[in-house]
C-alpha cells in the first residue's frame, strides 16, 4: 500500500495516539532535553514497504505543536513535502519494524535504564529474574528469568541499526542502547506502552536491589 492510499482517519488516529503517549511520558520526565522518540506504524506491512509516524527532531516534548510528528517510509525518508526532520534515530525504528512487524515503538532516556545498561553493557544483556513486572512483557513463567539485550551506543546511527538484527531477541520486546535508553515495542501503542513501563520498573528494581546489597 502506498502512503497516499492509507486512510486519513488512520493517519490522524496515529498522530492522536502519539500525542497522548508523548504527554504522559513527558509528565514522568522521560524526555529530558529533547531526548527520546516515539513512532506508530500505519497502513499495511511488508518487510520491503511500510510507513510510520515518528517524532520530529529537536522538539520539546513537554509541549504540543503542529510540528511534533511526520510520516516516513521504511528507509526513514519523509513521505510528504516538509521542512521537518525525523528523529535522528528513525533508522533504528525502521529496522525494528522490519524485523518484528510491530505496530509501535517507544524510546526514552531515564536514569535507571542508563545506569543499568552501563553496568551490564560489557555482558551484552541485562539479566532479570523473579520480578513481578516481567509478566508485563507477556512472560508468565513462575520465577521467570530474562535477559534484555544491550547494544553499544555509537554517534553514527547506521552503525547501531546494523547491530539490531543480531541482538534482537524475539521473546523480549525491547532493546537497550548502552548508557543511552531503551526501545520498547508492541503490536499497538497500548502494548508498547505496557512493555516500556514494565522495562522501566525492572530497571529500577534491579538498581535498588543492587544498592541495598552494598
Amino acid at each position: 500500500m502506498s502512503f497516499t492510499n492509507i486512510p486519513l482517519e488512520e493517519k490522524l488516529g496515529a498522530l492522536d495516539e502519539l500525542r497522548k503517549v508523548k504527554e504522559q511520558f513527558a509528565a514522568r520526565g522521560w524526555f529530558p532535553g529533547t531526548s527520546g522518540n516515539l513512532s506508530i506504524r500505519v497502513g499495511e506491512f511488508s518487510t520491503d514497504t511500510f510507513h510510520f509516524a515518528v517524532t520530529s527532531s529537536g522538539k520539546d516534548k513537554s509541549v504540543h505543536t503542529p510540528e511534533d510528528f511526520l510520516f516516513v517510509d521504511q528507509q526513514g525518508r519523509p513521505c510528504e513535502a516538509t521542512s521537518l526532520k525525523p528523529s535522528a534515530e528513525t533508522l533504528i525504528h525502521a529496522e525494528i519494524y522490519r524485523l518484528t512487524g510491530c505496530g509501535a515503538i517507544f524510546h526514552v532516556h531515564t536514569i535507571y535504564n542508563n545506569i543499568i545498561s552501563e553496568g551490564y553493557g560489557d555482558k551484552g544483556a541485562i539479566p532479570a529474574q523473579g520480578i513481578e513486572l516481567i509478566k508485563g512483557l507477556g512472560i508468565w513463567e513462575e520465577n521467570a528469568r530474562i535477559e534484555i539485550p544491550v547494544v553499544p551506543n555509537y554517534a553514527e546511527i547506521p552503525r547501531i541499526a546494523e547491530l539490531i538484527p543480531a541482538a534482537l531477541n524475539p521473546d523480549i520486546p525491547g532493546i537497550v542502547l548502552r548508557n543511552h535508553g531503551i526501545y520498547a515495542w508492541g503490536a499497538n501503542a497500548f502494548e508498547a506502552k505496557r512493555h516500556l513501563e514494565s522495562f522501566e520498573f525492572i530497571f529500577e528494581h534491579i538498581y535498588r536491589s543492587l544498592a541495598l546489597r552494598q
